[in-house]
Order: structure tokens, then sequence, then C-alpha cells
């Protein structure tokens, strides 16, 4: 665990009392930026080409709103994890922008989050080779000449010891001053289309599988509420131990700094139809963006939830389970949901436990429908260690 006092920082040093916002959770909600995005959608697919209103025109005008009338040759526009562009002979560009607010005191491990966070969008896409990742960063107004001079060159390294995991190159560029802190990236690739998988192709009869727990937020927000003796944790303490919220959130920091890589391979590998990774919009969020995007109309179906170990008792105490149950919880870099055939999804989960050393699990299903989410009631859920 985090201690300042070994850097030279002051006893009570918390690096998340500088913004009032944590992790992913600054995330506008999913409806406010579709509408936001709004006119931005239709003006940039205004022009679709013949064929693709042709096939618009035989399915009876029934497409999903942000169906966008779009195919592997020309790429993925706005609305989904990462832009793809075409570009000459068969080359795309892949480029994705993400940041968020500190959701733990570590600066170190806040680094190597952040840089997990931004490239799993690009993996999501099946891109595996990172050209450049530009670091996005700002050091609070409030910090002092110290704490600057300690904590910012400790999130600069956590984010390089994490692009050296994922064979990127880091540009560093300048440190802006921000009221709050803010740490994200820029990451780029520039792919042939045969190295990519397009976000559109789900398949009823395909399994959904998704290769990191749930519970990000409220695990590391228990550890927070512990530290600082909040009356949150004097709820959870009733039946929680120091010793059981230190498991907690050592999971979901271990979860939230594992790159999505291994995920993106075996994507290749298993025939993967589509996928979209799992951050401020929870679980049923980006299966929801995702699934108004397919080409086919199709149904996600939900009944399975992995949640980090203790996480969903911590929910029912401070009686947030409904939002957690319904998939809805915050997360801050979390797995691939990827849509496959269900023949390969057994074996993609035990390859991928072989490769990571981590669990993976099918969550769910695709069925024929109409582009919609239907969470079970009563899902299953597994704790996970």
């Amino acid at each position: 665990m985090f201690d300042p006092t070994q850097h030279g920082l002051s006893r009570d040093f918390r690096l998340t009392k500088f913004s009032t916002l944590r992790g992913c959770g600054s995330k506008i909600p999913q409806d406010v930026l579709d509408r936001l995005l709004r006119g931005v959608y239709s003006e940039q697919f205004a022009e679709s080409s013949s064929k693709n209103k042709e096939e618009k025109e035989q399915s009876g005008g029934k497409v999903g709103d942000k169906q966008k009338e779009v195919d592997s040759a020309e790429g993925v526009g706005i609305g989904l994890d990462s832009s793809v562009i075409p570009l000459k002979n068969d080359l795309h560009l892949v480029q994705t922008v993400d940041f968020f607010y500190p959701l733990i005191d570590d600066p170190y491990m806040l680094g190597r989050i952040a840089l997990a966070n931004v490239v799993s969008d690009v993996y999501a896409v099946g891109a595996l080779e990172i050209d450049e990742i530009r670091l996005v960063c700002s050091a609070p107004t409030e910090f002092s000449e110290k704490e600057r001079d300690v904590v910012v060159p400790m999130i600069i390294k956590g984010f390089q010891d994490a692009a050296a995991e994922s064979k990127s190159r880091v540009k560093i560029g300048s440190i802006a001053l921000n009221p709050w802190c803010i740490i994200g990236g820029i990451a780029t690739a520039v792919c042939h289309k045969s190295e990519l998988i397009m976000p559109y192709y789900a398949q009823a009869g395909d399994s959904l599988v998704l290769t990191k727990p749930l519970g990000t937020q409220l695990a590391t927000n228990a550890f927070i509420w512990m530290t600082e003796n909040s009356d949150s944790w004097k709820k959870l303490s009733a039946k929680f131990s120091t010793s059981d919220i230190e498991k907690t959130y050592a999971i979901a920091i271990e979860s939230m700094s594992r790159l999505n890589k291994s995920g993106a391979e075996l994507m290749h590998k298993f025939g993967a139809h589509a996928a979209t990774d799992v951050t401020g919009f929870g679980l049923y969020g980006h299966a929801d963006n995702l699934v108004k995007f397919q080409k086919e109309s199709v149904d996600f179906e939900i009944d399975t939830l992995p949640i980090i170990k203790n996480v969903a008792e911590i929910s029912e105490l401070l009686g947030r389970s409904a939002k957690l149950m319904a998939g809805k919880a915050v997360e801050t870099s979390g797995g691939l949901l990827i849509s496959l055939p269900a023949a390969n999804a057994q074996h993609f989960c035990e390859e991928y436990e072989r490769v990571s050393g981590h669990a993976a699990w099918i969550v769910g299903r695709v069925v024929v429908g109409s582009r919609t989410v239907k969470m079970s009631s009563n899902p299953t859920t597994l704790s996970v260690q």
C-alpha cells in the first residue's frame, strides 16, 4: 500500500482529495452523451453509400438509432471506443483519447491504470501494436512544489512502465496546471484492415465473454472510506475487517492495471465478431452502446455478473446493490466484452486463463432481437478472488 511518508510527503497526503470525481465516474451519462453528439452523428453519416441505403430499404428501415451505415472499408466513427479511419492500401488509423481523475492515492499505480485504460479502446477493435501514446497529465494548482515534484514523476513512471509492457512508445509533452489532477493519454496505431476486428458483426448464437470482474469503483471507494474512517466505513466495519477491504482493493488494483492485450490477441484466434471495453458506463451501458451499432438485428442477453470479492456485500450494506446488479455501476479500466461464436467461448476462457493467469467468463448470449440489452432480473453472481 502507498505510504506518502516514504516519499517525503505528509502522512495525510491523499491524491484522491484533489478532485471530487473519481476514475471513470467522471464520464457524463451515456444518454446525455448521445444527445450531445446527435447532430455530429447526423452530419458525419449524412452521405451514406447507395449500397448501404439499399440494404436499409431492404430491411424495412429497421436499424438502431446509432447503427451507422459503415463497414470495414469505411472504418469506425464517433460513438464507439476508437475511431478507425481508412487510409491508403487497406491501412487504417486507429486512435483514441481518454483520461480520468484519481481514484486511488498511489501515484505510480494510478499511472499504470491510466495507461491500461487508454489502450483498452485500441485493443477493443483487435489492434495489437500501438505505434504511439501521448501522455495527458495535469498537476493540481493546489499541489505544493514538493507534492508536484514527487507525485507527477511517479504517475509518469507508472504510465511508462505499463506502456513498456504493451511494447508502445510514450511521448510526454507539457504538464498542465489544473484545479484537478487529470491523467490519461492519446493512443494511435496504424494497422492493415486484416489486423482489425470491426465491432459490427455480432451474430445470433454468439456467446458474450467478459475478461475482467466488475466492482472496481466500489472496491476502491471502500478502501478510501476505510482510510478516512468515514460514515460509510462505519457501516461496513460491522461486517468487514481492514484485511477484508485491503484484499478487495488489491484485486481491483490488479484488475484495473492489467492490459487487455491478451484478450485482444485471443479475439483473433477464436473468431470474435465484435467487442467493447467496459469502463465509465458500466457493463450495461457499454453493452447497450455496442448492440446498437450491430448490422444484424440482435439483442444481448446478460445473466452472469463476475464481481470482485466482497463488493456485492458492500453494495448491499450501502444500499447500492440495485445499480451493481443491473450492470450499471461505474467501472474503471475494465475488461473486454466480446461477442464470439458459442462453440469457441469456453475455449477462449480456458486459453485466457492459461496465458494471463486470470479468469474470463461467459456472461450472456446474442439472440435475434431489436438491438437492445436484456439484463437478467436475477443474475448469477460470481465472487472473484
